[in-house]
């Protein structure tokens, strides 16, 4: 996917956008944004989200295992979103369980803002000079975090 994206970006003419449609991970994100891709658009965000998936900075999180239960926190205690400013992974562990809508909804606003956050930093790094350094910082949480 990025070999054929780094072949067909260079033949489009470079001031125009450059639009990719499905990608919703930060890797895949980060890694087209250094190859020169402009905008995306993707469903993976609700979709990991109706399915008890939240996106964090140190990668995918598992709300409906058993061992969020007893976790008081917020989904990403640095996220201004609804979600984390109003729930515990607990509580949204329990809605999930419970098989309430409130659940789907709620992580898909924190999903998307996480997504949001993650585009805000990389134009920042782009305007500083500095992308390559936030990326390889980005790509390194993903790494370490534990699975």
């Amino acid at each position: 996917m990025l070999a054929m994206t780094e072949a067909s970006v260079g033949e489009l003419p470079s001031d125009h956008p450059r639009y990719f449609m499905g990608l919703g991970t930060d890797a895949e994100l980060l890694a087209a944004i250094a190859l020169g891709v402009d905008m995306f658009d993707c469903v993976v965000p609700t979709r990991l989200a109706r399915n008890g998936s939240a996106l964090t900075p140190d990668g995918r999180l598992s709300l409906r295992n058993a061992a969020a239960r007893d976790e008081f926190g917020p989904i990403d205690p640095e996220c201004p979103c609804a979600a984390c400013t109003g729930f515990t992974r607990a509580y949204l562990r329990h809605l999930f369980q419970a098989g309430e809508i409130l659940a789907h909804r709620l992580v898909s606003l924190h999903n998307i803002t996480h997504l949001a956050r993650l585009m805000d930093g990389a134009r920042t790094a782009i305007r500083e000079g500095r992308f390559a350094a936030f990326r390889a910082d980005r790509d390194g949480r993903l790494r370490s975090a534990p699975r």
